[in-house]
């Protein structure tokens, strides 16, 4: 059963996560509220741990759930029913796509899609980062300075200036976060 629960729920997101990984996090987030498979918490720790590996946030985070729920057939299962309406979806729209490309109504859904994944998106930038700045069991609606994780809302923004003034390899920022959290033992 936990199979058919983990090829269920993967293959709606892959379905419905129109604009890459971080489209999927809603999902994700939905899928912690109503299964017992991972934490809230646990989610930020397997973003982290995806964004820091190698491959599409997505399949990377379907693979961490899959394994952690189910072992590695489940890795396996929730990482293929991500990863197959997409593949469906790109081949049916590869074969026509090019006939209908200067359609007018093709256009406007391509139009009506672009706002619709970011504020997918903006969703999950806001869900990271409540996880992020607040302390374990505290969230926005629960909101006081007392409440805040200082120690993360600074490296973030130190973090954030350094990307912005020397634009260097995103991997350099992630290996001195990790590094930070080591030493500081965040």
């Amino acid at each position: 059963m936990i199979y058919l629960q983990l090829c269920i729920e993967f293959f709606k997101t892959g379905l419905f996560s129109v604009g890459g990984g971080l489209a999927t996090l809603p999902f994700l987030y939905a899928m912690a509220e109503r299964y017992p498979w991972f934490t809230k918490a646990e989610l930020t720790q397997m973003i982290a741990v995806s964004e820091s590996t190698p491959g599409p946030l997505g399949v990377n985070m379907a693979t961490y759930v899959g394994m952690k729920t189910a072992g590695p057939l489940g890795g396996i299962l929730a990482t293929l029913s991500l990863v197959l309406p997409g593949l469906i979806i790109i081949i049916l729209i590869a074969r026509t796509l090019e006939k209908f490309q200067k359609n007018q109504l093709v256009q406007n859904v391509f139009s009506g899609l672009r706002p619709a994944v970011v504020g997918m998106i903006a969703f999950s930038a806001t869900s990271v980062l409540e996880n992020a700045f607040f302390l374990a069991g505290t969230d926005f609606s629960s909101f006081s300075l007392g409440t805040l994780d200082w120690r993360n809302i600074i490296l973030f923004f130190v973090l954030l200036f350094a990307v912005f003034k020397w634009k260097k390899h995103p991997i350099l920022y992630i290996a001195i976060g990790a590094i930070v959290g080591i030493v500081f033992q965040f």
